[in-house]
């Protein structure tokens, strides 16, 4: 029996979690947006049966429809609400990253998940790459031997035109600057592959060209991680004149790999003391084209988020991975703010705490 879907927010990225969700036959039950032309489009955009539910209000689509899962692809900003409200109403969830603006909406969305035996899942695609998934398993395998250092660089183009579109973009209350919209995918991969654990962070941050928004576009950390390895954070969106590329370092005592292209979709170095396969090969096998930097990766999401409801098990990737990415991006917003390291666990922050620091 397929889970019954519904879609709440139906902007920019929606249309890959629709195709997503018909691609893992699921029934979509509503789709909700304040803006009605939104979801006229979507509907027009995948031939949806004309019936489709329409909402522009969430809480009338939880008491109608009761959907068994929720994707929430709103403005980042509303994003904790919306998903304490639907893990509620008793639905699992896909939340588009970050998971929310906020730790403290970030635990309550983890814990009460537990309670009421919801699955929640954040939406880092990207860790579905083939590219990643190979890295993974050398990690997973200790190829590596000792991890030394790990970089993640960002360097994107994001211009007047992109923040025009939804006004919400780069605002403190909604949105977070470019490390936390363009960038925690790969800060999220980042910290996965080192280890998860954190001991101290040091973060500068700037806006230098987009004077209309309130975040920075401009991000630079250092990161120490408790295993004693380090990480390199440098995300930007003023790369001229477009996005130029998303890459991904691993440097161990016993293996180098760097992942490219244009959402870290291509092994671009593959080298390993044990030789166990052929690094020719594996750039090869493990390469993928996608027409844009969403990628490949929400589909496969799905998948696993379906099979973790149906088998009853957690996600691949989990709520508390969402909360280790929004964590981190904090941690380097603190440090920069205050001009000193900012040690782990962070405790009660928020992206309003930084409201006014660019102001010209």
């Amino acid at each position: 029996m397929s889970l019954k879907f519904a879609l709440i927010g139906c902007g920019r990225i929606s249309p890959n979690h629709i195709a997503a969700a018909l691609e893992n036959n699921l029934e979509i039950v509503g789709l909700c947006d304040i803006v009605k032309e939104n979801i006229e489009d979507k509907i027009n955009k995948f031939n949806l049966p004309s019936s489709t539910p329409q909402y522009t209000d969430y809480h009338e689509l939880l008491k109608n429809e009761q959907p068994d899962l929720i994707a929430i692809c709103t403005e980042s900003g509303n994003h904790g609400q919306i998903a304490l409200d639907c893990i509620e109403a008793g639905s699992h969830l896909i939340i588009e990253k970050p998971i929310a603006l906020s730790l403290k909406e970030a635990d309550q969305i983890i814990e009460r998940a537990k309670e009421k035996n919801v699955k929640v899942s954040a939406c880092h695609q990207n860790r579905f790459n083939k590219s990643i998934q190979k890295i993974r398993e050398a990690v997973e395998e200790d190829r590596f031997g000792r991890l030394l250092h790990g970089a993640a660089h960002i360097r994107w183009n994001r211009g007047e035109d992109y923040y025009k579109q939804a006004p919400w973009r780069g605002t403190w209350e909604q949105d977070g600057g470019a490390l936390m919209n363009q960038c925690i995918h790969n800060i999220d991969l980042l910290r996965w592959m080192m280890g998860n654990e954190i001991t101290e962070v040091v973060g500068m941050t700037d806006n230098l060209k987009h004077e209309n928004i309130e975040a920075e576009d401009l991000g630079i950390a250092l990161i120490k991680f408790a295993n004693g390895s380090y990480g390199i954070v440098e995300g930007t969106t003023n790369i001229y004149p477009t996005n130029l590329e998303e890459t991904l370092y691993i440097f161990g005592e016993k293996g180098t790999i760097k992942a490219g292209g244009k959402s870290v979709n291509l092994i671009e170095e593959w080298q390993f003391a044990d030789h166990l396969d052929n690094p020719e090969e594996v750039k090869e096998k493990y390469q993928e084209n996608p027409p844009n930097v969403y990628g490949f990766g929400h589909n496969p999401l799905y998948a696993d988020v379906v099979d973790a409801i149906q088998n009853d098990r957690e996600p691949y990737v989990t709520a508390e991975d969402g909360k280790r990415a929004l964590e981190l991006v904090l941690a380097i917003y603190k440090s920069a703010a205050e001009g000193k390291s900012v040690k782990f666990p962070l405790e009660n922050c928020s992206t309003m705490d930084f409201k006014g620091r660019f102001n010209r």
